[in-house]
């Protein structure tokens, strides 16, 4: 993560455990730092009815936040029945397999290395469980294997690290690329625009209640500093060290070490669009 500008929208309060819509509770990793923001947002999503739930991104691997999770499902009267990642980070997917012991689930994902089972997940995916609708929305650009889940009968989205309850996100590089991740700002908002998603549940930070204004921030935002960046390059700042230290001097130095990773990707993406000449 990278900025902690406000984004545009009204968080459903703040950044608590407890139901968020009408088919998905939020349950708080208790691993707040700058990069995770208050935590990790675990998902448990259900039908109301139904006795069966889904788990997304159980979160690192801290016995007692897992634990929590398969109580939080047991006292709404439920049962875990698929564990679901949206990419890799340990933050979201170091407690998957242990969580998948505790609940003797399987564990979906696109990276076959973090699968427990046979079936993984890809664009267009629809997965079902208990009346309950996921559709998997492919989401590259904070990392490769990144994915959104879009839940249609709460008009929501849960974003993973793809965008954030506050602030903007970090694109990874080099696993992280920028050119998919505007494809993937695209997306969502066509989702937004064209399916009537109005609801945010990002994987750190607070609810957000306006889908297409927090899309349209951030694809401003990447807009903004890639100027910025072109901007330091053609002044002759030439490392990317370099490029933080003047494009995100207003940013806490915390988080300078993930800002130079989203540099690291828009050099690259200048590069690679004949925007900037040779290697900075």
């Amino acid at each position: 993560m990278t900025d902690a500008a406000a984004l545009p929208g009204q968080p459903r309060g703040g950044v608590l455990s407890g139901p968020a819509t009408p088919r998905a509770v939020n349950v708080l990793a208790p691993n707040a730092s700058a990069m995770t923001l208050d935590g990790t947002n675990t998902w448990i999503v259900s039908e109301p009815d139904s006795d069966l739930a889904v788990v997304i991104d159980p979160g690192p691997l801290d016995d007692g936040h897992l634990r929590a999770v398969v109580d939080t499902v047991e006292r709404a009267g439920k049962r875990v029945a698929l564990t679901l990642l949206t990419h890799g980070h340990p933050d979201h997917a170091e407690g998957a397999a242990r969580f998948a012991g505790l609940t003797g689930t399987k564990v979906r994902a696109l990276d076959p290395a973090l699968q427990l089972g046979e079936e993984g997940l890809a664009a267009g995916n629809v997965i079902t469980v208990g009346g309950l609708e996921l559709r998997v929305v492919p989401t590259p650009g904070h990392t490769a294997d990144s994915l959104c889940f879009h839940l249609p009968a709460d008009r929501a989205v849960l974003t993973g690290d793809t965008v954030l309850g506050r602030g903007t996100t970090v694109v990874a590089h080099p696993d992280g690329r920028l050119g998919d991740y505007l494809d993937s700002l695209r997306r969502l908002r066509s989702l937004a625009v064209d399916d009537g998603v109005h609801t945010v549940l990002p994987g750190h930070g607070p609810v957000l209640e306006d889908a297409q204004g927090v899309v349209e921030f951030y694809l401003a935002h990447r807009a903004h500093r890639l100027a910025q960046v072109e901007t330091a390059v053609e002044n002759g700042y030439r490392t990317p060290a370099e490029v933080v230290a003047h494009v995100y001097a207003d940013v806490d130095r915390s988080l300078w070490p993930a800002a130079e990773l989203s540099v690291r990707a828009q050099l690259e993406y200048l590069r690679e669009h004949g925007l900037i000449q040779g290697s900075v």
